[in-house]
């Protein structure tokens, strides 16, 4: 979460981020997540509704990453919560955040499109 600059909005569970993340992709299209999206990712989005955690359950991704400090609303947190998937809000926008995390090694997760 140091790469992120960001603060855990969820409660504490049992899942370990770095253990389940395989890499990254940002969207704030749910449905270029649902078409898109790879198994394991960490979705950085700007949108903080709830469906976006309903989306990320359908996605199988692992954690939430809100870009330019935005907080959910208390229903989309409890929905996290309820699923199990990490919610972080980070003060960096989206491009620097995935360009950061890409540095470290965090490849796309996010699939090529087809011609």
């Amino acid at each position: 979460m140091n790469h992120t600059q960001g603060k855990l909005l969820t409660k504490e569970s049992s899942i370990d981020p770095d253990e389940i993340i395989n890499g990254g992709c940002s969207a704030d299209l749910m449905s270029d997540v649902l078409a898109y999206i790879q198994p394991h990712a960490v979705l950085l989005t700007g949108l903080v509704n709830p469906q976006v955690v309903r989306t990320a359950q359908m996605a199988d991704v692992a954690a939430i990453v809100f870009v330019r400090g935005k907080i959910p609303p208390e229903e989309t947190i409890r929905l996290a919560e309820e699923a199990q998937i990490p919610l972080i809000s980070s003060p960096l926008g989206m491009y620097e955040l995935s360009g950061r995390l890409y540095q470290t090694g965090l490849p796309s997760l996010e699939n090529a499109i087809e011609e």
